[in-house]
């Protein structure tokens, strides 16, 4: 998958900016899962999925680059590279996130394939994701939080919405494209929700456990900014147990698809059992 290809600037380093992001994509795992949703759900490949994944990939990264700014959590690696805004400056970084955010909801909206209807309950539940009671909601907790200790429940609540929402999204955008019912929606949020947190405590375990050259971020930064994360409130097995523990509810979620949720099934288990 391609995002970034689609898209053009009339600013020179603007463009140049959009064309560093394209050159570091990540592991691309929201839109992954946007694919294979929708695959689950109508049993063959969906070019509306293959789209609307790009918009989530385009979303996910605007957030990266705006999470990284020294107003943030101001970090100076990203995918193995100079951040944004380390590469170019901190205006850059604003705009170039602020477009691609634009560029997202001008995606979902010439998904063709796709009823009016359709790109509209997408665009609703994207929006939802991103927003106060999403991402930015979550994002705005977490810098509340720091330098003091956070009971679990609070943290939970935290990383449902900077983290989860997305990726929750991701699954239910899928749904969607695939042309889902009610309960088979419901069922792929349920997993989806599950695996989101679960990717947040594998985060919070590589963030202890590995080094910046194999992250391709920089690791330890949490303890250093004195952030409440899994690992300083359960400890490192007790962190590495609710990992398990989040992704077994989130394949139970799938029991319903059977055999055919294999492949979600395996994705769901790299994105909770990897290295970086």
């Amino acid at each position: 998958m391609e995002p970034f290809a689609w898209l053009s600037c009339p600013d020179p380093k603007l463009a140049e900016a959009l064309d560093y992001l394209a050159q570091h994509p990540g592991k691309q795992l929201r839109s992954r899962l946007t694919v294979a949703s929708a695959e689950l759900i109508a049993g063959e490949s969906v070019p509306a999925a293959v789209m609307a994944g790009e918009a989530i990939e385009l979303l996910h990264t605007y957030s990266l680059v705006h999470d990284d700014l020294p107003a943030m959590d101001d970090d100076d690696l990203r995918r193995g590279q100079p951040t944004l805004h380390c590469a170019f400056d901190e205006a850059t970084a604003i705009l170039a996130g602020d477009g691609l955010q634009a560029a997202a909801f001008q995606r979902l909206t010439e998904i063709e394939a796709l009823s009016a209807e359709q790109r509209l309950d997408m665009i609703g539940v994207v929006t939802k994701a991103v927003g106060f009671h999403g991402m930015v909601g979550g994002q705005a907790l977490d810098l509340a939080a720091e330098h003091q200790a956070v009971p679990v429940n609070a943290l939970r609540d935290i990383h449902h919405l900077k983290t989860g929402a997305l990726i929750s999204a991701s699954a239910e955008v899928g749904a969607i494209c695939g042309g889902a019912t009610r309960s088979q929606r419901e069922a792929l949020v349920r997993f989806a929700k599950a695996i989101g947190l679960a990717f947040q405590v594998t985060d919070d375990v590589l963030d202890v456990t590995g080094d910046s050259a194999s992250l391709g971020k920089t690791a330890g930064k949490d303890e250093r900014a004195e952030k409440s994360t899994y690992v300083s409130t359960l400890g490192l097995e007790g962190a590495q147990e609710e990992a398990d523990k989040l992704l077994n509810d989130a394949l139970d979620a799938l029991a319903e698809f059977g055999e055919a949720a294999e492949p979600l099934r395996a994705l769901a288990s790299k994105m909770v059992h990897r290295e970086t």
